[in-house]
């Protein structure tokens, strides 16, 4: 059996995200711990459920290869019925300026660093993002979700109607300021992913900031299809990261928390994408010539 073969069962059924996967890894790695203890250890998995994994992994033996295992996972994906990207409600327009209609639609995405990238519009393992987007609802249901929102888009009113890469420029500078926390120390969880209220209350980690850009371009107008949520590995510090992506009329650019200017895709060399989301959409990043990589989700 392939050492991971036990995470990526995890993620197939729901019980692990990606990230957390990462994270799980590089620790087992460094201290030389079994990955189901580690992932007991860090309370990421419920014992019950990892030693009922382990019994599926032990049945499966090695009639599965991971190739095979990813392609289950991608069936399983095209033909869930229950979690289709049109289920979720599209809360940024909400809080919109304006709507999204000036902007033309774009003719071809270019490719993150080099990645071959397969989609899907099953949104069905993402329970993490779609369960920020209901979060988000409920929030802008009350008087202080919709105070904080009207706070925030005051902050945005001066780059209403600039040009795409101000405004981008923009949100970028204005988020980053917010004080970055480990979501353990506010949730008591490795792996949260806050609606944009809660990250201004509270400050958060990257991938919260990525959701808070990506609501904040969604109010000044830039449309769904033109951003993502990229995953992807940090190849200098070997840890999971996330950052938003943004495809404007002169390429795909990046909104990261640790740069601290909005930067061409095509100058960052030490970042491996994952897998990229959208309300609409995931995409599954590979390595070019056919390599797998880790299968992702955002799930709990």
């Amino acid at each position: 059996m392939h050492k991971n073969r036990l995470g990526e069962l995890l993620v197939l059924n729901g019980s692990l995200s990606p990230a957390e996967l990462q994270k799980a890894l590089i620790v087992s790695k460094s201290t030389g711990k079994p990955l189901g203890r580690v992932l007991s250890d860090e309370r990421i998995v419920n014992g019950s459920v990892i030693r009922r994994t382990l019994i599926e992994q032990f049945m499966l033996r090695s009639v599965m290869t991971s190739m095979t295992l990813f392609f289950s996972f991608a069936g399983i994906a095209g033909g869930a019925k229950t979690a289709r990207a049109a289920s979720i409600k599209d809360v940024p327009a909400r809080v919109a300026f304006q709507q999204a209609s000036a902007y033309a639609p774009m003719g071809q995405y270019p490719k993150l660093f080099g990645s071959t990238e397969k989609q899907s519009s099953s949104l069905t393992a993402f329970t993490k993002w779609t369960g920020m987007f209901e979060r988000f609802d409920a929030a802008l249901n009350t008087a202080g979700g919709q105070q904080q929102m009207t706070a925030f888009k005051a902050q945005l009113e001066f780059l209403r109607g600039l040009p795409v890469n101000k405004m981008v420029a923009g949100v970028n500078d204005i988020v980053n300021r917010v004080p970055y926390i480990n979501d353990s120390q506010i949730y008591g969880q490795s792996d949260y992913w806050a609606t944009p209220m809660e990250f201004l209350k509270n400050g958060g980690d990257c991938e919260d900031f990525a959701i808070t850009k990506y609501v904040a371009l969604r109010a000044l107008g830039i449309p769904e299809e033109r951003m993502r949520i990229l995953i992807l590995q940090d190849m200098q510090k070997n840890v999971p990261h996330a950052v938003l992506v943004v495809y404007t009329d002169n390429g795909a650019v990046l909104l990261d928390n640790q740069i601290k200017t909005v930067t061409n895709v095509e100058r960052v060399s030490w970042y491996k994408p994952i897998f990229s989301i959208n309300r609409d959409s995931w995409w599954l990043h590979t390595k070019p010539k056919g390599n797998v990589t880790v299968v992702a989700s955002a799930s709990r």
